[in-house]
């Protein structure tokens, strides 16, 4: 998996200030999209070992609230095989902090089994590690900047936890 960009220091995308993962690869392509460059699966870097320590030392802050996970598009199948267990040691090492994570997909429609597109072997372990779901394409006509978290009116801010 590649990524984007690591915002360490993002109080855009979640409650608190946030670390945010902006991963590569989405086969969606929102129409006004606001980080088309992560469509390409190999925009950025590869994400590593060192990737992952980076980020853990980036949540260890005490003002630091979470992590976010977005794009791109995480619920891409090779990106959930790889950010699954990232998201458990994050989980292990920080249990008090918070998950959130963006995705394009319906959670209901494209993420739970027996039918959704994007539901794999590791989908529902990849959604329990998650506080917060961000669902649902950005539709350019429903954009609405006075959401909070959201882009557009079409997308859901769901919590699990």
């Amino acid at each position: 998996m590649y990524y984007g960009e690591i915002k360490k220091t993002d109080i855009a995308n979640g409650e608190g200030v946030r670390v945010s993962l902006f991963v590569s690869g989405c086969r969606i392509h929102c129409p006004g999209c606001f980080n088309p460059m992560t469509w390409d699966f190999c925009y950025g870097k590869l994400f590593t070992e060192e990737t992952e320590k980076e980020i853990l030392d980036a949540l260890g802050k005490d003002y630091i609230s979470g992590l976010t996970v977005l794009g791109g598009e995480p619920f891409e199948e090779d990106n959930q095989r790889i950010l699954v267990p990232f998201l458990e040691k994050v989980r292990k090492t920080y249990p008090e902090k918070n998950i959130w994570c963006y995705t394009g997909y319906v959670y209901d429609v494209d993420l739970l089994p027996p039918d959704g597109k994007k539901h794999i072997e590791v989908t529902e372990k990849m959604l329990s590690l998650i506080d917060v779901l961000i669902d649902g394409p950005f539709v350019l006509a429903e954009k609405d900047p006075t959401l909070a978290f959201r882009g557009s009116r079409n997308q859901r801010l769901i919590r699990f936890k």
